[in-house]
This record gives C-alpha cells, sequence and structure tokens, in this order.
C-alpha cells in the first residue's frame, strides 16, 4: 500500500475532543474544549500491537523524524499512573506537567512519558522538553479500538518553540482498528496557536512526513520487517553525543578554518569527532582514572584522528605511508609512558614480521618499514586503514594490545581487493562491505580476541567498529603463521611495500594538490591497488 492520505478540509470534524468536564490550573497545558483539526488520514493494516511498538520507539528516537535531533532522554514514565522510580522528573517545569494532564472523550490513559529533546546543535537550537500521552478507548465491547498518541511541548508561546518542532501547541495521532475486518486507519492532528495556522505549509508538510513514517515503519513490521543494524551496543548514547557535542563545540570551527585538504572538511572532520567521542568513552570504561597506555593509528590518514585525540589528553601516535598537507599543523612532539618523545605523525610503511620478504628487495629501506610490533597494551586504532584492516587483529593479538577496527574498502592479507564469502550469520547483510567486516571478525575470533561490534553514528555507510578489547584465550595456543596461511597469505605484499619505497614522494601527492594517486582516508578519485593508505 503507497502512501497516499487523504488531505481533510478546512472545515473537516475533529476526530478527537477534550473532555469539556476537565479543568487545568496549569496555564501551560492545553486549555479546556480546546479543537484538535485533523489534518491527514490514511488506511493501515497494522493493528494496536504494532502501531504500540512504532509510536513507542518514535517516542524514544525523535531522530527518526528530524535529523536536528540527536535522541530524547527520558525524564519520566509512568503507566496506570504509577511513576517509574527509574526515570523521576528533575525539572520544575516538567514537575507541573506531571500533575496536570487533559482528558479526552472516549479514551482512558494509559502511559504518561515526559522526554527531553536533544538537538544536534545546542549553541543553535535548545532542548526541549515534551509531554507524551498514550491513551486507549475506553473498554465496552466497541466494535473499533481506538489509540491515541499526544504530544503537547512546554512551551507558552509560538517564538518559544525551537526550529526542529512544528509551532503548534500539540500533534495528536489516532489509530482506529476494527477486529472483525483487520483493517484501521491513522491519522494526525494538530492543536494551533492560531486557527490562521491551518493554511502555513510548512506545518502541512510536517504532518505529511509525520503520519508518513508511522504507515513506513507499520507496514515494515507487518511484512517482516527486522533491524540490523544495532547502535550503542557498547557504549550509551547519550554519553557519545553529549561528549561529541563538547569536541564539536570546542574543535570544529578552527578544523574548518584551517583545513589544508582539497576534500569537504564539514563531513570529515565531524565523523573524526565522532570517532574521537567514541574512543573516548570507551577508553573511559577501560581505564577509568588509571594511567592511559597510549595508542597507534595505523595507517592514519590525514592525522586528524591522532590530533583531535592528543588534543583531549590521550597521548598516541599514527603513521601512514605518506605523509600530507595537514600533517605540518597536526603533527606534535608526544611521550610515551617509557618517557620516549617522538612525532605523532610518522611515514612508515607495515611491514608485518609474518609477510615473506621472498622477491626483489631492491629499493627496499627498512628504516621506512615497521613491523607491526607496539608495546604491551597500546591502544591500536585501524579507522578505514584498508589493507592493514585484516591485519590489525592479528597484530594486537602479537603484541597483547586492544585495538579498533572500522573497515573500510575490502582487501585481504596480501594487500589485494577481493570479496570476502557472504556472512555465516544469515541476519547480516549480504554485501561486499558486510562480508569483509565478517571476514574481519572471524580473524579476530580466531586470534583468540572476544570480537564487539559496534555501528557507529558517523556520516559514513563504512560505520562498521569491530573491537577486541577481552581475551578468550592465551596467544602462545594461537598459530599466526597457520592463520596467515588459512585466511590467503602474503604472497605480493613485500614486492608491493618495496614498489611503493621506490616512487617518488611526487607521484603520492597528498589530497590538498590532488595529483596522482589518492593517499588519504578521505581522498577523492580513484582508489590505486596495493597501497598502504587509506581511501573511500
Amino acid at each position: 500500500m503507497a502512501f497516499r492520505p487523504e488531505e481533510l478540509a478546512l472545515d473537516a470534524p475533529p476526530v478527537i475532543f477534550e473532555d469539556a468536564g476537565h479543568s487545568s490550573g496549569n496555564t501551560h497545558t492545553t486549555p479546556t474544549k480546546a479543537t484538535w483539526r485533523p489534518l491527514y488520514r490514511h488506511e493501515c493494516a497494522f493493528g494496536p500491537p504494532v502501531f504500540d511498538s512504532v509510536m513507542d520507539n518514535l517516542i524514544r528516537n525523535p531522530n527518526i523524524n528530524s535529523t536536528w535531533l540527536f535522541r530524547a532522554d527520558i525524564l519520566h514514565d509512568a503507566q496506570d499512573g504509577a511513576a517509574n522510580p527509574a526515570t523521576p522528573v528533575d525539572e520544575a517545569d516538567s514537575l507541573a506537567f506531571v500533575a496536570d494532564i487533559p482528558s479526552f472523550v472516549g479514551f482512558e490513559l494509559q502511559r504518561h512519558v515526559i522526554r527531553k529533546l536533544i538537538p544536534r546543535n545546542t549553541l543553535r537550537d535548545k532542548p526541549l522538553d515534551q509531554t507524551c500521552l498514550i491513551y486507549k478507548s475506553n473498554p465496552g465491547g466497541e466494535a473499533v479500538e481506538r489509540t491515541l498518541v499526544i504530544y503537547l511541548p512546554h512551551v507558552s508561546t509560538p517564538s518559544d518553540m525551537p526550529f526542529y518542532h512544528p509551532v503548534v501547541k500539540g500533534i495528536a495521532f489516532v489509530h482506529e482498528w476494527t477486529p472483525a475486518e483487520s483493517c484501521g486507519s491513522i491519522s494526525l492532528s494538530y492543536l494551533f496557536f492560531d486557527e490562521q495556522d491551518r493554511t502555513v505549509d510548512k506545518l502541512i508538510r510536517t504532518a505529511f512526513q509525520l503520519l508518513m513514517v508511522i504507515h513506513k515503519h507499520g507496514k515494515g513490521r507487518v511484512q517482516g520487517y527486522q533491524k540490523r543494524v544495532h547502535h550503542d551496543v557498547l557504549l550509551p548514547q547519550a554519553r557519545v553525543q553529549d561528549t561529541y557535542t563538547k569536541l564539536k563545540q570546542k574543535h570544529a570551527r578552527s578544523l574548518i578554518k584551517g583545513w589544508a585538504e582539497q576534500t569537504d572538511p564539514e563531513k570529515h572532520i565531524f565523523e573524526d569527532i565522532c570517532i574521537a567521542a567514541f574512543m573516548i568513552e570507551l577508553w573511559r570504561d577501560m581505564y577509568g582514572e588509571g594511567p592511559f597506555p597510549g595508542f597507534v593509528d595505523v595507517g592514519c590518514g590525514n592525522g586528524l584522528l591522532v590530533h583531535i585525540l592528543n588534543q583531549e589528553g590521550f597521548s598516541g601516535w599514527g603513521f601512514d605511508a605518506r605523509s600530507r598537507t595537514s600533517w605540518a599543523s597536526y603533527s606534535t612532539r608526544v611521550r610515551s609512558l617509557s618517557g620516549e618523545e617522538q612525532d605523532s605523525l610518522r611515514e612508515l610503511v607495515l611491514l608485518p614480521t609474518y609477510v615473506s620478504r621472498g622477491g626483489s628487495g631492491d629499493g627496499f629501506d627498512e628504516q621506512k618499514a615497521h613491523d607491526g610490533v607496539f608495546p604491551k597494551g597500546t591502544f591500536i586504532i585501524s579507522n578505514h586503514a584498508d589493507e592493514l584492516t585484516p591485519w590489525t587483529p592479528i597484530l594486537a593479538a602479537v603484541s597483547d594490545c586492544p585495538f579498533i577496527s572500522i573497515p573500510c574498502c575490502s582487501h585481504d592479507l596480501s594487500g589485494k581487493l577481493f570479496r570476502a564469502s557472504p556472512p555465516k550469520d544469515k541476519t547480516k547483510a549480504d554485501s561486499t562491505y558486510s562480508s569483509f567486516v565478517g571476514w574481519v571478525s572471524e580473524i579476530a575470533a580466531e586470534c583468540g580476541w572476544e570480537v564487539e561490534q559496534e555501528m557507529l553514528r558517523i556520516p559514513s555507510t563504512r560505520n562498521a567498529a569491530i573491537v577486541g578489547r577481552k581475551r578468550t584465550g592465551d596467544i602462545s595456543s594461537v598459530d599466526i603463521p597457520a592463520l596467515v596461511h588459512k585466511y590467503g597469505g602474503t604472497a605480493g605484499y613485500f614486492d608491493a611495500v618495496v614498489r611503493l619505497m621506490k616512487q617518488p614522494p611526487s607521484t603520492h601527492e597528498h589530497e590538498a594538490n590532488d595529483t596522482g594517486p589518492s593517499v588519504g582516508k578521505k581522498s577523492k578519485g580513484k582508489k590505486p591497488k596495493q597501497k598502504q593508505h587509506k581511501a573511500g
């Protein structure tokens, strides 16, 4: 059923009526005998349980309806009049709304939620408290079951309303279901500040979109849709987003102003700030107030992530096959736990000790290669590191270091592009990317890691993070050479490294000059094969 709602006339009769006997002492709440104007109605093929589930999800995740929002923090949740002690109301303004709520003819209140809408940009938009009320039709054997969901923003005047919320006193969603015929409808009504608002195009478009989302999600549930992407598995959403907001307010403006590459600064800066926020919160869980063991970013690209983490007091360094223009601004001197000082960004090629060095070694420079062995406990970051991605859990096991890998383009252990077999877990998507993530996760598991996975909230479709911070067994029980052979071996890797070292820097210009092969993780153009750098 395509979404083609019936647009109701200006003089269409209301779908819901406030109880005339209800009186309110709160000037913020809906007045008695308020008129809720219906705007759209659409038939639906999903019953009350599906509608209830969809609306609960939308209440908890307002970002589904608005890209201007991060999330909703639940301040209060009461069912059948009993408040949930785990989510008390802690603000005076919201307390007033707990005590005084509207009644509707033919409905009984079932649930009362107060949420705080958290915008993405708190410097531009303020958070908004909003009451969400869920009603059911009075029992009595009616042929039609009705569910009513009301949104009441905690504002007194239109000027108090933030940009991301429709400028109306209230929004009502009504679901009507006839069990005998297995059919129903959904409709949306507004409680306007002024009756003239009924003709405002923006409000009409918003109503259309809000109802369309409910129809889409309800239809998907009926058709057996199961969510494959699960966010916030390892860390609470609020912690990461709050840290992201602080980092963005602290760093974004100066980073955008000083951007030295030719790629889009906002996309890449915000992406790395988000990854940095996730890393910081992950490390807080892992290390608490104890000493931080340091980190290394293999295939660090433009060095921005290393720079942000160092600025936030987490000492570490990164390396890549070629330097970037931005390194001049981002590279600093950092001190390890052992007291050694070094550059935070270094030009090195990864050559693991398990790679066979057969073939011609003419042009190979040992000083420009790193064997992938790091001090025990160093946290290894592999962010869109391409050829280095499948090596990450292996290097982490050998060095006894925790790691995070955010895969991008699919390469095997020899550095060649390839297509991994489809995931064994049939709940996963059968795509090149999903297959590669599953393949790297298998390598990590065979290296003795307890594999954890998170889908990061970054502006990229390559957003799967594989985390190894706990071991299931000692590394001595893992035959690394046999494992490398099992997963395809390293034939051709050493020759590719030698060719890379032979090529003069002028043929590997960084992104700012946009000539020659792209070598940055945020580069433009085609990505050359068998090069140790980030692309895509």
